[in-house]
Order: C-alpha cells, then sequence, then structure tokens
C-alpha cells in the first residue's frame, strides 16, 4: 500500500515538475522565432512556428504571427488560415482582424455566408457562449432551490430568474448557430493555389467554382483524397482534401 501511495506522490512531483519545463521551453522557442522573424528569416520562423503548433501551443499570439510569417513567404493561403485561427481564439483581436482584411482582398478570397447570429454575436467565442450558458444555468438551478425552500419569493427574484433563463437559452442557441454554421467546426481555409471546385472525385470532372487561396469553404464529408465542400455562392462540390485546413485544430 504505502509503494503504491509513494509511486503515486512520485508521478505527481513528475508531473509538477514536467508542466513548467514544458511551458519554458515553449516559450523559448517563440522567443527563439520572433528573433528570426525580425531579422527577416521567415522560413526558419515559420519551422519554429509549426512546431509549437504540432505541440499543442496555441495562442493568439503565435498564430497571428505565424500569419505574419506565412504573408511575408507570399503564402496568402495560410497566412489567412492563422489569422482565423488566432480570431477563433480571441475574435476581438484587432491586429489579426486588420490584417485578415488585408490579406483577403489581395488574394481576392471568397467567403462564405454568414447567418444572423454569425454576423452579431460574433464578439464571444462559442467556447464563450458555452460557458455563459452553463454559468446562468446552474445559478438559475440555485434560485428554484431557493424559492422550493423559501415558499417565497420577490418580483426581483423572478424577475432575475428569468433573466437567467434568457441567457441561458440565448448562449444555447448562439453555441449551436457558431458549430453549425459557417464559421463552425467544420469551417476550412483553402490552402492550395487555383484551386477547382469539381461535380465529381475526378480531376477530369465539371468545374463548379475556382477557389483563390484563402478562400473559406464547410467541409460536409470526406472520399478518400476528395472533400465534399459547401462553397461561396451557396454551392457545393469536390476539392482534394489536402487543399484546404480546418481553422480548428
Amino acid at each position: 500500500m504505502r509503494a503504491k501511495v509513494s509511486a503515486f506522490m512520485a508521478a505527481g512531483l513528475l508531473c509538477l515538475t514536467i508542466a513548467p519545463r514544458t511551458h519554458a521551453e515553449a516559450d523559448s522557442v517563440f522567443a527563439k522565432a520572433n528573433a528570426e522573424y525580425a531579422a527577416g528569416h521567415f522560413r526558419e520562423a515559420i519551422t519554429d512556428y509549426e512546431s509549437l503548433v504540432k505541440a499543442h501551443q496555441w495562442s493568439t499570439s503565435l498564430f497571428y504571427d505565424l500569419g505574419n510569417a506565412y504573408f511575408r513567404v507570399g503564402d496568402l493561403g495560410r497566412a489567412i488560415l492563422n489569422y482565423e485561427r488566432a480570431l477563433a481564439l480571441d475574435p476581438s483581436q484587432p491586429e489579426a482582424q486588420a490584417n485578415l482584411r488585408l490579406v483577403r482582398d489581395q488574394a481576392r478570397a471568397l467567403e462564405l455566408a454568414k447567418s444572423w447570429p454569425e454576423e452579431h454575436l460574433a464578439f464571444l467565442t462559442s467556447n464563450q457562449y458555452a460557458w455563459a450558458a452553463a454559468a446562468a444555468f446552474w445559478c438559475a438551478a440555485c434560485m428554484i432551490c431557493a424559492f422550493y425552500f423559501a415558499r417565497r419569493g420577490s418580483v426581483v427574484w423572478i424577475f432575475t430568474l428569468l433573466l437567467l433563463s434568457a441567457i441561458c437559452v440565448g448562449s444555447a442557441f448562439a453555441v449551436y448557430a457558431f458549430e453549425n454554421g459557417s464559421t463552425g467546426r467544420d469551417l476550412a481555409i483553402v490552402t492550395g493555389k487555383k484551386i477547382q471546385a469539381r461535380l465529381a472525385t475526378a480531376d477530369n470532372a465539371g468545374a463548379v467554382l475556382v477557389l483563390p487561396p484563402g478562400s473559406e469553404v464547410k467541409i460536409l464529408s470526406t472520399r478518400g483524397n476528395w472533400t465534399y465542400a459547401a462553397l461561396p455562392n451557396e454551392l457545393r462540390g469536390w476539392i482534394p482534401a489536402e487543399s484546404a485546413e480546418r481553422v480548428r485544430l
């Protein structure tokens, strides 16, 4: 028994020592990549930034800086992809918003039509709305329990309960709209050049739409090396699977 307890404590101490070390190593790589970017070594900076992405050391600053590096080497599709990833973490990031608009205009990238909630409720992320819905639900549940035991309630309490219920329902609706809309989990960015969406999974199939780098698509299904996607202009078609990357990792 004592041996098991000792092993458990040793494992816990090991985790506590490894986590700060991993964070420190990530900071070191990030600082190195920033120095390479400042020196004009953009491809080397991209390599280091991408190593942090693969290590799941994600942050708004990382994706923003990676987008800048890709822009510097002329890869507009991946620049847009990483600005989108930065904004998925923080929709209010002004530098990423400005650069995204600039590069989209330069690449002539096409965008998916956004629903009303995506247009007007994008000041919070889907995760933030989920937290708001959960917090409102549990606060409302506590108030209902208080009503039950007190067997009376003031007008203010009733109004607060209705307000919490509205926040819960509204936030849940926003989560559903974001997750299933054009900016949801299936949103992808075209990173290839001169990509043509086609009617079937063949290179000689009829073309539906030409997608400039950085264009938005919504992945619907995958068949072999092809992806069936919702396209801008309310169209649908097949594109090579390697030609687009999801915004959400």
